[in-house]
């Protein structure tokens, strides 16, 4: 099964894990959004974070996430992304 099936089959999961975080607008790009991937991609996710949301939240979201898909996880936030690869991550990236 294509990994972003399973992404959508969990997605109030993991929605409500990120919102207990402080994170929000949960997004996926790459290339599990392409549906390009392979059994060795990692799956990326780009989200907002709060006033209050520190590196440790992102942190633990990463982990969360890992357990509950099975897989490796990125996340980044639109600030961390290099500048180089922003614009293209936030065009591609579309809503879980």
């Amino acid at each position: 099964m294509p990994a972003i099936n399973d992404i959508l089959g969990k997605r109030d999961q993991i929605v409500s894990m990120a919102s207990q975080y402080k994170i929000f607008n949960v997004k996926l790009f790459g290339s599990v959004l392409r549906e390009e991937e392979n059994e060795k991609s990692d799956i990326d996710f780009l989200v907002e974070c709060g006033d209050d949301c520190s590196l440790f939240d992102l942190i633990s979201l990463k982990y969360d996430l890992e357990e509950i898909l099975g897989r490796k996880i990125d996340v980044v936030t639109p600030d961390s992304v290099h500048w180089t690869l922003r614009d293209k991550i936030l065009q591609e990236a579309r809503p879980i």
